[in-house]
């Protein structure tokens, strides 16, 4: 029988491991956290499909993704998306997801950049819905044996011979020791990359150091210039919190102010629909504004918001104490989703053979902009992909142990390693300033003098990286996982300065125009320190 480890306990890495089980492997599952702190609860507007043939289309579906990643993202790997999204949605109905009906059908609500309404909910919290599904799910495998759980544990590294993968090295804060776990296949499902940013509208624990710690093993990543920003988000103490795009698909307007004049310059800009236009134009139009933007939900009364957002109605009441049916919602763009990551082929397998990578931190369905609803899609269909890719075409590993003591002798001696002494820099302070120089050369729009500032900035703490110390409360993750996150970041900014376009999600002011010798994917990979970005204008990632 086939033994699969899954980092990650969201909705790519819990679909993932039911989807084994379901075709006769054993999976475990690995994460610092169970799956109701995973980054997928967080989730609010709804899931993508075409569920009736009366007016929308799988074709209109299709088209409306590659149009809105800008038609960089590989029309296989998307077809395969919209077409499955329907048996996606239906097979998590069957396993307990409560979405919200009317006249005994699914409801859909309008997302931004599609033609029609095809964005099916739970209210405002389709995520925490969907999570609660697929975990009731994954703990009937496990009584039966097939799924097991390791919580407390973290990625370290993975087990790469010749080109294959033979599972991963993890850090098992329960036993504070390094441990060696052999897999049949091994599967990243650990999200995006927030911490590079500090403050964004996602989880901390998505902090990219899964693809930098592959990237420096030699997996290729893709597409790392395209990073969202959503364009509706407050501020809180400690993070930015989603205004989520259900306020506008339900009606809601965006304004700034001209004095006392309300200017709905979504509206004057792009007509009736400009509210809901898809977000890296609406999030480059308040930019533009320069003025503190609003939206505005009032007119659809307290009952009907309470109804159809309720989440939206307690977030704003709860954080800036004001009544949405009163009052409007000062609303700013936010880091929100990154296109980019790992890459993979169509079955989510990466250039190394038995390692794949599904959900935010896998690179292929949304191109050069993510359009809203697609991001619960793409996390359901490609664990279920993954899982079957694997059943066919893994193989069954038996070699000792021993071939990998040595890559397991050196995790051990990182925890042994204090990094320096006392009056180096700590790492909590590196992170911090990661975070200021991401969101000052990272913004809405770059340009090549900040980028390259940037990438000077992240190279000089790169260095100094092996030196830092931990913070007394740090677990030793934080440590380890630093230098990773350092060159990933290196590496975003890198993509960003050699995309001389605007495209997407990535714009630039010294290079404004979309240029068609740029109309590909960016692939950049990773050698001693030396860093390649080449652009893959022959798909070899599409097959």
């Amino acid at each position: 029988m086939k033994n699969v480890l899954i980092i990650g306990s969201g909705i790519s890495g819990l679909s993932c491991a039911i989807s084994c089980a379901e075709l006769g492997m054993k999976a475990t599952i690995l994460s610092p956290y169970v799956s109701e702190r995973a980054q997928s609860v967080l989730a609010a507007g709804g899931i993508n499909a075409v569920l009736d043939h009366s007016e929308d289309s799988i074709e209109s579906h299709i088209e409306d993704t590659l149009k809105g990643g800008a038609y960089i993202a590989g029309t296989e790997s998307v077809k395969g998306l919209c077409t499955n999204a329907p048996d996606v949605v239906r097979w998590l109905e069957r396993l307990g997801t409560v979405f919200t009906r009317e006249n005994g059908e699914i409801s859909r609500r309008a997302f931004g950049g599609q033609s029609h309404n095809r964005t099916c909910y739970c209210g405002a919290a389709t995520g925490k819905q969907i999570v609660t599904a697929l975990t009731m799910e994954a703990r009937r495998f496990e009584g039966k044996g097939l799924i097991r759980r390791m919580i407390r544990c973290d990625f370290y590294s993975a087990l790469i011979k010749d080109g294959r993968c033979y599972g991963a090295v993890v850090f098992n804060e329960n036993t504070g020791k390094m441990e060696l776990i052999r897999a049949d296949a091994l599967v990243i499902a650990a999200g995006g990359q927030n911490a590079l940013f500090g403050k964004t509208t996602g989880s901390q624990l998505c902090d990219g150091y899964a693809a930098g710690r592959l990237f420096m093993q030699g997996v290729d990543l893709k597409n790392l210039e395209f990073i969202q920003y959503h364009p509706t988000t407050i501020k809180t103490v400690h993070k930015k919190m989603l205004v989520s795009e259900a306020a506008r698909g339900e009606g809601g307007r965006l304004y700034y102010l001209d004095g006392d004049r309300r200017v709905y310059f979504m509206e004057d800009k792009f007509g009736p629909g400009g509210n809901l236009m898809p977000r890296d134009i609406v999030s480059k139009c308040i930019y533009e504004t320069h003025k503190q933007v609003y939206l505005d939900v009032t007119f659809l009364g307290k009952e009907t918001i309470l109804k159809k957002i309720p989440e939206i109605y307690e977030l704003c009441q709860k954080y800036y104490g004001i009544d949405i049916s009163q009052e409007s919602i000062p609303v700013d763009p936010s880091v929100h989703f990154f296109m980019g990551g790992i890459a993979v082929r169509n079955n989510h397998e990466t250039n190394i053979k038995d390692l794949y990578a599904v959900g935010e931190c896998a690179s292929i369905y949304h191109g050069a902009n993510r359009l809203g609803g697609n991001s619960l899609l793409a996390a359901a269909y490609s664990g279920r992909v993954a899982a079957a890719s694997i059943a066919k075409s893994a193989e069954e590993k038996t070699a000792s142990d021993d071939e990998f003591k040595d890559e397991l002798k050196a995790a051990q001696d990182v925890l042994t390693n204090n990094g320096g002494t006392k009056d180096r820099l700590t790492v909590k302070y590196v992170r911090d300033m990661l975070a200021q120089i991401m969101n000052r050369e990272l913004g809405i729009v770059r340009c090549e003098e900040e980028l390259k500032k940037g990438i000077e900035d992240i190279e000089y703490y790169i260095g100094v990286a092996d030196e830092t110390v931990p913070d007394d409360a740090e677990l030793p993750y934080y440590t380890y996982s630093l230098k990773a996150i350092l060159v990933l970041a290196k590496a975003v900014l890198i993509c960003a300065q050699e995309r001389r376009e605007s495209r997407g999600a990535h714009l630039r002011s010294d290079h404004p125009e979309t240029d068609d010798g740029f109309k590909a994917p960016t692939i950049i990979s990773y050698d001693d320190g030396r860093f390649t970005v080449t652009y893959d204008r022959e798909g070899r990632y599409e097959s």
